[in-house]
Parts: C-alpha cells; structure tokens; sequence
C-alpha cells in the first residue's frame, strides 16, 4: 500500500467513546483498518484501549512520527501519530475546553494531510461541539471546520465551497440543504440557490460513487409538502421551481414530495437519495433505521471524509460498551470513496 492511500482516524472528543470504537476495530476488524492510523493524544488513546479491552489483552499503540510509518508496524498494532503536546487526561464524559482543543487539532492535522495528498482521505470519531466552542473553535462541528480547512487551502472564500451533509446506510441515503442551524434559522435557508446547490452537489458526488447518474427525491418543508399552498407556499415558491432547474440541467430530480413519505419511497429502492430541508428532517429517519449502521459523509470537500452516524455517548465512555459498527462501516466508506477519486 503507498503512503498516500492510507486513512487518517482522527480520536475525537476524548471525554467520549471515540477511541474505544477505534481500538475495538483495530481488534475486531483488522480486515478493514489495515491502512489506518490514529491522529490524537498517546495518552488518551491508551485509556481508551484499556477501556475496550475487558477481558482480552489490550492491544500495543505504536507512535509514528509520518504516515508512512503506519506500514512498517507489525499486525495487531495500533499506529498514532500525535499532532501536539501531551498533558493530563480529561475526565471521561465530562465537557472541557482542553478536550474539544485535542479534538480539533487532530481534525485539523488530518485535513491538512489529506489536503496536501498525504493520505487518501479522513474517518472522523465524534466530537463534542460545547467543547469545541469552549476551546475557542469558531465551528459548530467538523463540517464547518473542515471546509474552512479547505476554502483556505485553496485560497478561496469559504462560500465559494459550499459543502453538505450525507447520510448513508444500506438502506437509505439523505442529504440536507443545512446542517448546524436553530430551526428558525434552518427555515430562513430553504431557498431556490440553496436547494439547487444542494442538488447539484448531490448529483456530482453521488454520481462519481454509484458511476451513474443519481435519482434524486426532494422531500417538502411543510405538512403534505404545502397541500397546494394550503399548508405553506415553499414548495409552489422555492423547492419547486428549484427542482424544475435542476430538471433542466439534465438532473434526474423528483419533487417536492410530502416529507413523511418520500423516505419510504427511498428505502424501497424508487431513488437513491433524499434531500431533505433541515437537519431533523433527514436524519431521524436514517437513524431509526440503526446508528449502528449508518455513516456521515461530507459532500462537495475535495477531500474524503466519513465519520460514525452517533455523537461522543459521555453516558457511557470509559465502560468498553460502544459499539464500533459504524465506525467501521465508515471506514469502508471511505476506502470506497478514496478509490472513486483515483480511479
């Protein structure tokens, strides 16, 4: 394997469960994390494979010092490449600024490496946003965070990079028009460019992934997608005419559907995506469907990045219970999604 087809697992918030789901897949399912190491703090790391060891012996964390060296390491080991200082370790499930820090520079390393064409692409475990804002990071999450990384990288402003969010399991994949917004907020960004970017976003990348192009439903803001304007005029005002452009550039888009049942529709097999509305809209039903399962993708980065569809668990980090499913469903993303990219 060449040092640039490697995956960067970045620990996440390590009050939580991240680096108990990255060594349980390591011991678990060394089929799929061959390729891989850790971005994150020694320390923490180490805590966190005794945590998940229970009875079985824990298994070694080798430092690197580059990528590459993650090849050269024997099996059955873990490769950590510490992107800063060390210090004491945080409390298990308890918000601190120190934590969301550690947490964003190995966010930040990572994306950087990938950027650069170090590594193929970055597998992100969850991190927590009220550490993150109080450690002073000026993002709610790694979407914001990572396509700032990537405006700048490329010397762009950060609108000229508009990115958006995926999830996927076997059964259904959604896609929102925003992510991290009050839902007041999030009702203010159902626009036409909005929703059109949406769709062209979601038409290229899922496009490059299925090698076809995408069929693409459009789920509605209001009850019964507006009832004719009886319930709301977005779907006659907006979404329609934004579904009617995107029709017109050859998109195979449908909509706007009545929003508590186009996900049926979805998970039958009659589209490939959903694009929904606000945050809650599209992920509580891929979520219902098992977060065991299910994977984070962000669209539009020139960058692969994936991550576990569940947060930082702080009721039951440093118990060995999380479930590292999806974390390796995430992983296997992602080598999906690195090799679209060179291929």
């Amino acid at each position: 394997m060449k040092t640039g087809a490697l995956l960067a697992l970045t620990l996440g918030d390590p009050a939580g469960i991240g680096g108990e789901i990255i060594a349980k897949a390591f011991r678990d399912a060394p089929e799929h994390t061959g390729g891989c190491f850790v971005v994150g703090d020694l320390a923490h790391l180490r805590r966190a494979v005794q945590a998940a060891a229970a009875e079985r012996p824990p298994l070694p964390v080798a430092v690197i010092e580059a990528p590459g060296d993650a090849l050269d390491l024997p099996p059955r080991c873990i490769p950590l490449l510490q992107p800063g200082p060390g210090g004491e370790l945080v409390p298990w499930g308890q918000v601190s600024a120190r934590a969301g820090r550690l947490a964003a520079d190995a966010v930040v390393w990572a994306a950087r490496a990938a950027l650069r064409g170090e590594i193929a692409g970055l597998v992100t475990a969850p991190l927590h946003k009220e550490a993150l804002a109080a450690a002073g990071v000026p993002y709610p999450g790694h979407t914001e965070l990572l396509q700032a990384e990537a405006a700048a990288f490329l010397g762009r402003p950060v609108e000229q990079l508009p990115v958006r969010m995926m999830l996927a399991n076997e059964e259904l994949r959604t896609v929102l028009v925003s992510i991290h917004l009050p839902l007041r907020k999030a009702l203010d960004a159902v626009t036409f460019d909005n929703v059109l970017q949406t769709l062209d976003i979601t038409h290229r990348a899922l496009g490059r992934a299925l090698g076809r192009p995408p069929r693409i439903a459009v789920a509605g803001l209001n009850p019964h997608a507006g009832e004719g304007g009886l319930f709301g005029r977005e779907e006659l005002d907006v979404i329609g005419p934004a579904v009617a452009a995107a029709r017109g550039r050859g998109l195979d888009v449908h909509g706007p559907f009545a929003p508590d049942t186009v996900f049926m529709r979805a998970r039958t097999g009659e589209f490939d995506v959903v694009v929904a509305m606000y945050h809650d809209q599209g992920l509580i039903p891929v979520k219902y469907l098992g977060v065991q399962h299910g994977v984070n993708v962000t669209l539009g980065l020139p960058l692969v990045r994936t991550s576990p569809d569940h947060g930082t668990a702080f009721d039951i980090a440093g118990t060995g219970r999380a479930d590292a499913s999806s974390l390796v469903a995430a992983i296997r993303t992602a080598r999906d999604l690195s090799a679209d990219a060179t291929s």
